[in-house]
């Protein structure tokens, strides 16, 4: 009977083990994906951080005098007075333009 009693303890023990094992392996795995979700949301961040950035460096220039004689002279097509506008137009038979 003594022998049937250690079996039954080792099988306790090994399934105990198993499952232990089993949950240790599915908590790395979710770990894993957890620190692969985690990197992509930072570059993520990194990169909307980057892009509000140069927004924020465009408002102040567009703010500026300097910015807003820039803004309307590409924009708005307005000249100081006694400025010329050249304008330049390209004539060519090449399909390719003309499409």
């Amino acid at each position: 009977m003594p022998k049937i009693r250690w079996l039954i303890v080792y099988a306790v023990t090994s399934f105990i083990l198993a499952v232990t094992v089993v949950t240790l392996l599915r908590e790395v795995g979710r770990i894993e994906r957890l620190s692969n979700v985690l990197e992509s949301r930072m570059e993520e961040l990194v990169e909307l951080t980057r892009k509000s950035h140069e927004l924020q460096e465009k408002i102040s220039y567009y703010e500026s005098p300097a910015g807003i004689a820039y803004l309307a002279r590409e924009e708005f097509n307005l000249v100081r007075p006694g400025e010329r506008i050249y304008r330049i137009e390209i004539v060519s038979e090449d399909e390719l333009l003309n499409e």
